[in-house]
Protein backbone atom coordinates (compact mmCIF):
# COMPACT_ATOMS: atom_id res chain seq x y z
CA UNK A 1 0.00 0.00 0.00
CA UNK A 2 3.15 2.38 0.63
CA UNK A 3 3.97 2.18 -3.17
CA UNK A 4 0.10 3.24 -3.86
CA UNK A 5 0.70 6.10 -1.45
CA UNK A 6 4.16 7.06 -3.12
CA UNK A 7 2.42 7.14 -6.44
CA UNK A 8 -0.28 9.25 -5.76
CA UNK A 9 2.23 11.92 -3.71
CA UNK A 10 4.24 12.03 -6.68
CA UNK A 11 1.59 12.89 -9.20
CA UNK A 12 0.23 15.37 -6.75
CA UNK A 13 4.04 16.95 -6.64
CA UNK A 14 4.17 16.82 -10.60
CA UNK A 15 1.15 18.22 -10.66
CA UNK A 16 1.73 21.23 -8.81
CA UNK A 17 5.10 21.89 -10.22
CA UNK A 18 3.34 21.66 -13.68
CA UNK A 19 0.85 23.92 -12.81
CA UNK A 20 3.30 26.41 -11.21
CA UNK A 21 5.48 26.39 -13.78
CA UNK A 22 2.66 26.62 -16.90
CA UNK A 23 1.17 29.97 -14.82
CA UNK A 24 4.95 31.10 -14.16
CA UNK A 25 6.13 34.12 -15.71
CA UNK A 26 8.52 32.32 -17.82
CA UNK A 27 5.90 29.92 -19.12
CA UNK A 28 6.07 31.07 -22.95
CA UNK A 29 10.57 30.39 -23.11
CA UNK A 30 11.59 27.21 -24.96
CA UNK A 31 13.13 25.52 -22.10
CA UNK A 32 9.33 25.63 -20.00
CA UNK A 33 7.62 24.50 -22.84
CA UNK A 34 10.11 21.09 -23.30
CA UNK A 35 10.64 20.48 -19.21
CA UNK A 36 6.50 21.01 -18.45
CA UNK A 37 5.70 17.73 -21.03
CA UNK A 38 8.73 15.97 -19.38
CA UNK A 39 7.95 16.08 -16.31
CA UNK A 40 4.44 15.22 -17.11
CA UNK A 41 5.52 12.19 -18.63
CA UNK A 42 8.15 11.45 -15.97
CA UNK A 43 5.09 11.52 -13.09
CA UNK A 44 3.11 9.53 -15.13
CA UNK A 45 5.98 6.76 -15.19
CA UNK A 46 6.59 6.90 -11.80
CA UNK A 47 2.97 6.24 -11.05
CA UNK A 48 2.76 3.78 -13.24
CA UNK A 49 5.84 1.90 -11.52
CA UNK A 50 4.62 2.64 -7.93
CA UNK A 51 1.19 1.07 -8.46
CA UNK A 52 2.01 -1.53 -10.70
CA UNK A 53 4.64 -2.97 -7.09
CA UNK A 54 1.61 -1.42 -4.78
CA UNK A 55 -1.30 -3.55 -6.29
CA UNK A 56 1.16 -6.31 -7.09
CA UNK A 57 0.14 -7.06 -11.21
CA UNK A 58 0.61 -9.43 -12.85
CA UNK A 59 3.91 -8.90 -15.36
CA UNK A 60 1.87 -10.82 -18.19
CA UNK A 61 -0.68 -8.28 -17.78
CA UNK A 62 1.21 -5.18 -17.15
CA UNK A 63 5.10 -4.69 -16.67
CA UNK A 64 6.88 -2.78 -14.79
CA UNK A 65 8.59 0.56 -16.74
CA UNK A 66 12.30 -0.44 -15.27
CA UNK A 67 11.42 -3.84 -16.90
CA UNK A 68 11.02 -2.27 -19.64
CA UNK A 69 13.70 -0.16 -20.06
CA UNK A 70 15.83 -3.38 -18.64
CA UNK A 71 14.43 -5.35 -22.05
CA UNK A 72 15.10 -2.79 -23.99
CA UNK A 73 18.66 -1.99 -22.62
CA UNK A 74 19.48 -5.91 -23.04
CA UNK A 75 18.00 -6.68 -26.64
CA UNK A 76 19.60 -3.18 -28.20
CA UNK A 77 20.72 -5.07 -31.60
CA UNK A 78 17.59 -6.86 -31.94
CA UNK A 79 15.46 -3.67 -31.06
CA UNK A 80 17.96 -1.92 -33.99
CA UNK A 81 17.63 -4.90 -36.50
CA UNK A 82 13.60 -4.59 -35.84
CA UNK A 83 13.68 -0.37 -35.95
CA UNK A 84 15.91 -0.64 -39.40
CA UNK A 85 13.58 -3.18 -40.95
CA UNK A 86 9.95 -1.47 -40.45
CA UNK A 87 10.76 2.46 -39.79
CA UNK A 88 13.79 3.13 -42.13
CA UNK A 89 13.38 0.35 -45.09
CA UNK A 90 9.43 0.21 -44.66
CA UNK A 91 7.67 3.18 -43.37
CA UNK A 92 10.06 5.54 -44.43
CA UNK A 93 10.18 4.59 -48.44
CA UNK A 94 7.08 3.92 -48.14
CA UNK A 95 6.13 7.89 -46.65
CA UNK A 96 8.62 9.00 -49.69
CA UNK A 97 6.90 7.38 -52.54
CA UNK A 98 3.42 8.57 -51.30
CA UNK A 99 4.48 11.88 -51.23
CA UNK A 100 6.26 12.11 -54.17
CA UNK A 101 3.25 10.18 -56.12
CA UNK A 102 0.78 12.37 -54.17
CA UNK A 103 2.70 16.11 -55.48
CA UNK A 104 2.99 14.70 -59.04
CA UNK A 105 -0.28 14.29 -59.54
CA UNK A 106 -1.33 17.22 -57.40
CA UNK A 107 0.45 19.09 -59.82
CA UNK A 108 -1.16 16.75 -62.72
CA UNK A 109 -4.71 17.30 -61.33
CA UNK A 110 -3.85 21.14 -60.92
CA UNK A 111 -3.47 21.63 -64.93
CA UNK A 112 -7.03 20.18 -65.47
CA UNK A 113 -9.69 20.22 -64.04
CA UNK A 114 -11.10 17.07 -65.19
CA UNK A 115 -8.58 15.07 -63.52
CA UNK A 116 -8.90 17.37 -60.46
CA UNK A 117 -12.59 15.87 -60.30
CA UNK A 118 -11.22 12.31 -61.27
CA UNK A 119 -8.67 12.07 -58.99
CA UNK A 120 -9.85 13.44 -55.66
CA UNK A 121 -12.70 10.55 -55.57
CA UNK A 122 -10.31 7.68 -56.61
CA UNK A 123 -8.04 9.17 -53.57
CA UNK A 124 -10.67 9.24 -50.83
CA UNK A 125 -11.61 5.68 -52.08
CA UNK A 126 -7.81 4.44 -51.49
CA UNK A 127 -7.55 5.95 -48.17
CA UNK A 128 -10.93 4.44 -47.33
CA UNK A 129 -9.16 0.83 -48.10
CA UNK A 130 -8.76 -1.07 -44.63
CA UNK A 131 -5.07 -2.22 -44.15
CA UNK A 132 -5.75 -5.03 -43.25
CA UNK A 133 -7.44 -5.92 -46.42
CA UNK A 134 -5.06 -4.52 -48.55
CA UNK A 135 -1.74 -5.73 -46.57
CA UNK A 136 -2.13 -9.12 -47.45
CA UNK A 137 -2.75 -8.95 -50.74
CA UNK A 138 0.46 -6.35 -50.76
CA UNK A 139 2.19 -9.14 -49.16
CA UNK A 140 1.02 -11.49 -51.64
CA UNK A 141 2.23 -9.08 -55.03
CA UNK A 142 5.48 -8.01 -53.54
CA UNK A 143 6.82 -10.32 -50.99
CA UNK A 144 7.27 -10.46 -47.00
CA UNK A 145 10.35 -8.23 -47.14
CA UNK A 146 10.06 -4.54 -46.19
CA UNK A 147 8.83 -3.44 -50.15
CA UNK A 148 5.19 -4.59 -49.55
CA UNK A 149 5.10 -2.46 -46.25
CA UNK A 150 6.53 0.35 -48.11
CA UNK A 151 3.67 -0.23 -50.69
CA UNK A 152 1.24 -0.12 -48.34
CA UNK A 153 2.52 3.10 -46.43
CA UNK A 154 2.76 4.51 -49.50
CA UNK A 155 -1.32 3.84 -50.10
CA UNK A 156 -2.31 5.04 -46.89
CA UNK A 157 0.06 8.21 -46.74
CA UNK A 158 -0.97 8.82 -50.78
CA UNK A 159 -4.22 11.11 -50.08
CA UNK A 160 -3.57 13.05 -47.12
CA UNK A 161 -0.72 15.10 -48.61
CA UNK A 162 -2.69 14.47 -52.07
CA UNK A 163 -5.90 16.70 -50.81
CA UNK A 164 -3.71 19.13 -49.09
CA UNK A 165 -1.38 20.09 -51.79
CA UNK A 166 -4.86 20.39 -54.29
CA UNK A 167 -5.97 22.63 -51.77
CA UNK A 168 -3.08 24.73 -51.23
CA UNK A 169 -2.42 25.05 -55.27
CA UNK A 170 -5.91 26.51 -55.42
CA UNK A 171 -5.19 28.97 -52.38
CA UNK A 172 -4.20 32.04 -54.09
CA UNK A 173 -6.42 34.55 -54.64
CA UNK A 174 -7.42 36.15 -58.22
CA UNK A 175 -5.93 39.32 -57.67
CA UNK A 176 -2.59 37.95 -57.08
CA UNK A 177 -2.65 35.38 -60.33
CA UNK A 178 -3.91 38.69 -62.18
CA UNK A 179 -0.86 40.38 -61.03
CA UNK A 180 1.35 37.29 -61.93
CA UNK A 181 -0.06 37.53 -65.64
CA UNK A 182 0.78 41.33 -65.80
CA UNK A 183 4.12 41.36 -64.98
CA UNK A 184 4.26 38.60 -68.22
CA UNK A 185 4.83 35.14 -66.02
CA UNK A 186 3.36 31.69 -67.72
CA UNK A 187 2.28 28.59 -65.76
CA UNK A 188 5.16 27.58 -64.87
CA UNK A 189 6.93 30.43 -63.47
CA UNK A 190 3.18 31.50 -61.26
CA UNK A 191 3.68 27.89 -60.07
CA UNK A 192 7.08 28.29 -59.02
CA UNK A 193 6.91 32.00 -57.81
CA UNK A 194 3.57 32.36 -56.48
CA UNK A 195 1.72 28.84 -55.91
CA UNK A 196 3.67 26.67 -54.74
CA UNK A 197 5.16 28.43 -52.13
CA UNK A 198 1.35 29.39 -50.92
CA UNK A 199 1.13 25.47 -51.34
CA UNK A 200 3.70 24.81 -48.62
CA UNK A 201 1.59 25.12 -45.29
CA UNK A 202 -0.84 22.88 -46.76
CA UNK A 203 1.00 20.63 -48.26
CA UNK A 204 3.13 20.15 -44.62
CA UNK A 205 -0.14 19.55 -42.55
CA UNK A 206 -0.52 16.36 -45.41
CA UNK A 207 3.05 15.78 -44.45
CA UNK A 208 2.21 15.70 -40.72
CA UNK A 209 -0.86 13.45 -40.97
CA UNK A 210 0.75 11.21 -42.89
CA UNK A 211 4.04 10.63 -40.10
CA UNK A 212 1.72 8.51 -37.97
CA UNK A 213 0.04 7.25 -40.81
CA UNK A 214 3.05 5.72 -42.03
CA UNK A 215 4.07 3.81 -38.70
CA UNK A 216 0.94 2.28 -38.07
CA UNK A 217 0.71 0.83 -41.64
CA UNK A 218 4.61 -0.33 -41.41
CA UNK A 219 3.94 -1.93 -38.21
CA UNK A 220 0.62 -3.39 -38.69
CA UNK A 221 1.91 -4.97 -42.25
CA UNK A 222 4.18 -6.83 -40.88
CA UNK A 223 1.56 -9.16 -39.06
CA UNK A 224 0.84 -10.40 -42.34
CA UNK A 225 4.15 -11.37 -43.55
CA UNK A 226 7.45 -10.61 -42.58
CA UNK A 227 10.74 -12.28 -42.47
CA UNK A 228 11.50 -12.85 -38.46
CA UNK A 229 12.59 -9.23 -38.13
CA UNK A 230 10.63 -6.20 -38.03
CA UNK A 231 8.53 -4.47 -35.22
CA UNK A 232 5.26 -6.06 -35.94
CA UNK A 233 6.77 -8.91 -36.46
CA UNK A 234 8.41 -9.15 -33.04
CA UNK A 235 5.17 -7.87 -31.15
CA UNK A 236 3.21 -10.65 -32.92
CA UNK A 237 5.40 -13.22 -31.75
CA UNK A 238 6.75 -11.66 -28.27
CA UNK A 239 2.85 -11.53 -27.54
CA UNK A 240 2.51 -15.47 -28.16
CA UNK A 241 5.11 -15.82 -26.33
CA UNK A 242 3.47 -13.40 -23.29
CA UNK A 243 6.62 -11.28 -23.46
CA UNK A 244 4.88 -8.32 -22.74
CA UNK A 245 8.10 -6.44 -22.00
CA UNK A 246 9.43 -6.52 -25.35
CA UNK A 247 6.23 -6.06 -26.41
CA UNK A 248 6.05 -2.79 -24.60
CA UNK A 249 9.38 -2.13 -25.80
CA UNK A 250 8.72 -2.32 -29.26
CA UNK A 251 5.66 -0.06 -28.77
CA UNK A 252 7.96 2.92 -26.30
CA UNK A 253 10.04 2.55 -29.65
CA UNK A 254 7.64 3.28 -32.06
CA UNK A 255 6.32 6.21 -30.25
CA UNK A 256 9.25 8.03 -29.87
CA UNK A 257 10.26 7.08 -33.49
CA UNK A 258 6.68 8.53 -34.51
CA UNK A 259 7.18 11.60 -32.53
CA UNK A 260 10.85 12.32 -33.46
CA UNK A 261 9.64 11.73 -37.19
CA UNK A 262 7.02 14.26 -36.42
CA UNK A 263 9.00 16.31 -34.94
CA UNK A 264 11.90 16.66 -37.82
CA UNK A 265 8.79 17.72 -40.69
CA UNK A 266 7.58 20.45 -38.16
CA UNK A 267 11.13 21.43 -38.38
CA UNK A 268 11.41 21.59 -41.78
CA UNK A 269 7.98 23.10 -41.85
CA UNK A 270 8.86 26.40 -39.98
CA UNK A 271 12.37 26.37 -42.13
CA UNK A 272 10.15 26.37 -45.01
CA UNK A 273 7.42 28.55 -43.78
CA UNK A 274 8.68 30.56 -42.03
CA UNK A 275 7.12 33.66 -43.64
CA UNK A 276 3.69 32.32 -43.24
CA UNK A 277 1.42 33.93 -40.35
CA UNK A 278 1.09 30.64 -38.44
CA UNK A 279 5.22 30.46 -37.56
CA UNK A 280 4.43 34.01 -36.00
Amino acid sequence: MMYVILGCVAWAAGWMLNVRLANGPRSDERLMQILIPLIFGATIIVMWEMFVIGFNVNPVFLPRPTDIIARMAGEGPRLWADFHQTIIKGALSGYLIGGLAAFAVAILADRSEFLTRGVIPVGSFMAALPIVGIAPIFVKWFGSDWESKAAVVAVMVFFPILVNTVAGLRDTTKMQRDLMRTYGAGYWTTLIKLRLPATMPFMFNGLKIATTLALIGAIVAEFFGSPTVGMGFRISTSFGQLALDMVWAEIVIAALAGSGFYGLVTLLERGVTFWHPSQR
